[in-house]
């Protein structure tokens, strides 16, 4: 595999509830919030869960989707999630999630086998959706 030093820093997902959001990240996904505290203080704009040590997912009000100014036609991509995210875990960790989201009630898809990614093909895989709709793939690679 190619040494390359970039990363991916973070994904941005528009959600109509941040805090309920970050909620279900912490509680069924186990991420971290991080600057919950200040969006619901009103310092800040959004919060964000911690996926690893690199990596945050933020979690962006659709109500500021009409201030996306950043390049012409942002305000246009409220509601229009990317394809899906995926998640890579530890075994452990992959049937810990699975078994959150069923006993929560968050539909599951069936366990995928030699689905290739990042890694060469995982062992399994599942898709499953958060409370706004964004779709999710978990999967454990050996």
């Amino acid at each position: 595999m190619k040494d390359n030093t970039a990363r991916l820093d973070h994904v941005v997902l528009w959600v109509r509830d941040p805090v309920t959001a970050a909620g279900f990240y912490q509680t069924t996904v186990g991420m971290e919030p991080v600057r919950l505290t200040e969006f619901t203080e009103g310092t800040v704009p959004f919060p964000s869960v911690r996926l690893n040590d690199e990596t945050i997912i933020d979690l962006m009000p659709l109500t500021m989707a009409e201030r996306m100014k950043m390049l012409p036609g942002a305000a246009g991509s409220a509601g229009h999630p990317v394809n899906h995210v995926c998640l890579a875990l530890p075994g452990e960790d992959f049937d810990t999630l699975r078994a959150r989201l069923e006993e929560i009630g968050t539909p599951v898809s069936d366990i995928s086998r030699d689905s290739f990614g990042a890694r060469g093909n995982a062992t399994r895989s599942f898709y499953f959706r958060d409370p706004d709709g964004n779709v999710f793939e978990a999967r454990h690679y050996d």
